[in-house]
C-alpha cells in the first residue's frame, strides 16, 4: 500500500473518531479543560522571554472545541485566571508577560494541516479571527473567569465527517518570560458555566502544570483506533519528577523514556489489537523522593502514520485499565526495577 493510501486512510479513521464522539457519547458534556479526571490544575504558557526549562518549549497552546451540527443556542469559551501575574501564575522576578487568546473558526480553523500539529509553525492560525483578547499582569481577572462570545455554532468550520463544527483557541505568550496557569470551560452561558451536550474538547499536545501534591498522578487520554500498531510519545521536560507509564488491557504500567530539564525525548511502543478502539491511560506520576514544585510538562503522541494524536477532554471508547490498579508501593519498586531495564525502544 502506497503512503499515500495510508494517509487517506489515517485520515478517514480520524474523522471517523470524532463521529463516535458524537453518536457513542453524545449523552455526555464537554468537561472543563483540563477535566476533573485528569487531576491536572492547569494548562501553561510562558511569555516568549522565558527560558524553555521552565517547560514551555514553543511559548503557544492550541485547542480544538468540536460542537454537534444540531446545537444552536449560542455558545461561550471561558478563560480562568487568564491575566499573568496573580495568585496562580508563574512569576521569574516582575510581571511583564502578555498572552493573547484568539478564537477561529470558518474555513480551514481546523482542516488546515498545520493546525494540527504539535509546533506553532506555519499556518496554525489558519480560519477566520472571531475574538481575541490580550492579558497582562492587571489583576481584574486574577482568579476570575472572562467570557468569549456569543458564537453562532455555525461561526466554527463545519467538517460533515465530523458531524460538527469546529472551533480553535490559541493562547500565545506574546511578552515576558512569566507563566500564565489557566483552564478553559466551554458554556452555554457567559456568567456561569454551563456544559454543552455533545460537544468534545482536543489538542494534540498538551502543556501542564503537575500537581503540588509528592505522590500525585495526572492523566492523558489519547484514543487509540482500529489501526494503530504502534505510538511514539514525546515528552518534554519531566525533570525526573517521577514516571511516565502507559496503562492499558495488556500494560500494567509499560514506562516510557523520560526527558530531563529542556528537552525533548521520544520512544516507541507497541499496540495490540485487544488495545485499539479505546482510551490508553498515560499516567504521570510523582514520586515522593524526587517529586518537583512547579514541574510544567509537554506531551505529544504520534501513530505509525507519523500523524498527531489529539487527547479528548472527554475520553472515547472508555479508559483503558488493567486487572488491578498499581498503588504506591507497586510504583515505588517499579521506580528500582526500572533502573536497569528497558521497557522502551
Amino acid at each position: 500500500m502506497s503512503c499515500k493510501l495510508l494517509l487517506r486512510k489515517a485520515i478517514k479513521l480520524q474523522l471517523l473518531l470524532v463521529v463516535l464522539v458524537h453518536v457513542g457519547l453524545g449523552h455526555l458534556t464537554a468537561q472543563p479543560v483540563p477535566p476533573a479526571e485528569s487531576n491536572i490544575p492547569f494548562l501553561v504558557t510562558f511569555g516568549p522571554k522565558a527560558a524553555k526549562s521552565y517547560g514551555d518549549d514553543d511559548y503557544s497552546q492550541v485547542f480544538f472545541l468540536s460542537i454537534p451540527v444540531s446545537e444552536t443556542a449560542p455558545i461561550y469559551i471561558r478563560v480562568f485566571d487568564p491575566d499573568c501575574g496573580g495568585e496562580h501564575d508563574e512569576l521569574n522576578g516582575p510581571a511583564d508577560t502578555k498572552v493573547k487568546f484568539s478564537i477561529y473558526g470558518g474555513k480551514e480553523a481546523y482542516s488546515h494541516k498545520d493546525a494540527r500539529q504539535n509546533d506553532p509553525i506555519g499556518n496554525y492560525k489558519s480560519g477566520t479571527l472571531l475574538d481575541s483578547k490580550s492579558f497582562d499582569s492587571s489583576e481584574k481577572y486574577d482568579n476570575q473567569w472572562y467570557s468569549f462570545g456569543p458564537f453562532d455554532p455555525k461561526q466554527g468550520e463545519k467538517i460533515d465527517e465530523f458531524n460538527s463544527y469546529i472551533f480553535k483557541i490559541v493562547a500565545d505568550g506574546i511578552e515576558g518570560n512569566d507563566g500564565n496557569l489557566y483552564r478553559y470551560f466551554f458554556s452555554r452561558s457567559s456568567s456561569v458555566n454551563i456544559a454543552i451536550e455533545g460537544a468534545n474538547a482536543f489538542s494534540y499536545e498538551w502543556t501542564f502544570r503537575m500537581p503540588t501534591e509528592a505522590a500525585a498522578v495526572s492523566h492523558l487520554y489519547p484514543y487509540v483506533t482500529d489501526d494503530v500498531i504502534s505510538i511514539q510519545q514525546y515528552n518534554f521536560d519531566w525533570d525526573d519528577d517521577g514516571v511516565i507509564k502507559i496503562i492499558s488491557y495488556e500494560k500494567k504500567g509499560e514506562w516510557v523514556k523520560m526527558s530531563n530539564e529542556s528537552d525533548w525525548v521520544t520512544s516507541q511502543h507497541t499496540i495490540s489489537a485487544s488495545e485499539r478502539n479505546s482510551s490508553l491511560d498515560i499516567q504521570f506520576a510523582k514520586i515522593r523522593e524526587r517529586s518537583k514544585r512547579n514541574n510544567n510538562v509537554g506531551f505529544s503522541v504520534k501513530n505509525q502514520y507519523g500523524q498527531f494524536m489529539p487527547f479528548y477532554s472527554i475520553p472515547i471508547g472508555g479508559v483503558q485499565k488493567f486487572k488491578y490498579d498499581l498503588n504506591l508501593i507497586d510504583r515505588l519498586r517499579e521506580g528500582e526495577r526500572h533502573k536497569g531495564e528497558k521497557v522502551y525502544k
